[in-house]
């Protein structure tokens, strides 16, 4: 469990071909280009990623394809959350075996459950692999909120849980983890207009889609909070913010692809039920970036 996770972790989209299956050479081409423009992770099979239209079976191929390009360059997350333990389990097993650097862990959703059985359901998992947990904290698609005080408790009680993604948009929440919590678990941020902010509070790290579009714009921000020069930090959140609000006001996992194409990155479309964007909201999107761009 010697990996650290800080700074910019980009949240992978997953590229499909004509036919549908995960294109390997594309996804290799997405590495690449967050590499090169200097990320400090990257996290496969997320929300971005379209974990919700993958089987098991592709999820394991994508981590399996995602660690053989990143390893010995940059560390790879692989988020084998699952409605059950047991496939929680198998998919760490395949995440591990296959070289990933750690796992992310969101709660079962459908059922409502109580904050014990999401705490037991994160213990049997984690007690299953000597990897490095994230814990993933989506209100929004789990249905529940772990707060500042009980995912301290949950970094405390589990030895590997290091990390919690924070998607909840809670800004109060994420000060309490910062500055109250940050010896039990550290934050990641996991909402990509908070980004600044909270690496300027003092966040470990930051989760971003967006950093697929801009990755450059995103690493300057956090290199220069981590420099101390926050006057250039600001100015280039000021830069990149307008694109990062466009792609929020957007179906976001279709905005990345589409924002990466608009900047002659093509990973394919998304997998259906998803659409892609309609010509009005890439004209919105294209407008974004052209700003940035000019």
């Amino acid at each position: 469990m010697s990996v650290k996770l800080e700074g910019v972790l980009t949240a992978l989209p997953t590229p499909f071909d004509d036919s549908g299956s995960i294109d390997v050479t594309l996804l290799q081409q997405v590495i690449d280009r967050n590499v090169d423009a200097g990320v400090d992770a990257l996290v496969a099979g997320g929300g971005t990623g379209e974990v919700g239209s993958l089987d098991d079976d592709e999820r394991s191929r994508l981590f399996a394809a995602a660690a053989a390009h990143t390893a010995g360059r940059i560390p790879l997350v692989a988020n084998v959350g699952s409605l059950t333990a047991r496939r929680a389990i198998s998919l760490a097993a395949s995440a591990e075996a296959s070289g990933a650097d750690a796992l992310m862990l969101i709660a079962p959703f459908y059922e409502p459950l109580s904050i014990d059985e999401i705490t037991e359901y994160f213990e049997t998992v984690a007690s299953a692999t000597k990897l490095p947990i994230m814990l993933y904290n989506n209100p929004g698609v789990a249905g529940v909120n772990l707060d500042a005080e009980t995912l301290a408790r949950l970094g405390r009680r589990i030895d590997n849980v290091q990390y919690v993604k924070d998607s909840s948009q809670d800004w109060e929440q994420a000060l309490r983890l910062i500055h109250h919590h940050s010896d039990d678990i550290k934050l990641i941020m996991g909402w990509d207009s908070y980004s600044f902010s909270a690496l300027l509070e003092g966040a470990a790290g930051v989760m971003a889609g967006a950093a697929n579009v801009v990755p450059d714009e995103i690493v300057a921000v956090r290199r220069a909070i981590r420099d101390g020069d926050i006057e250039r930090a600001r100015k280039e959140w000021r830069r990149v913010y307008p694109v990062i609000d466009a792609m929020l006001a957007l179906p976001f996992t279709q905005a990345v692809k589409a924002g990466m194409q608009l900047r002659g990155v093509g990973i394919g479309d998304p997998r259906p039920p998803l659409k892609k964007l309609s010509a009005e909201d890439i004209t919105l999107l294209q407008e974004a970036l052209s700003r940035l761009d000019g």
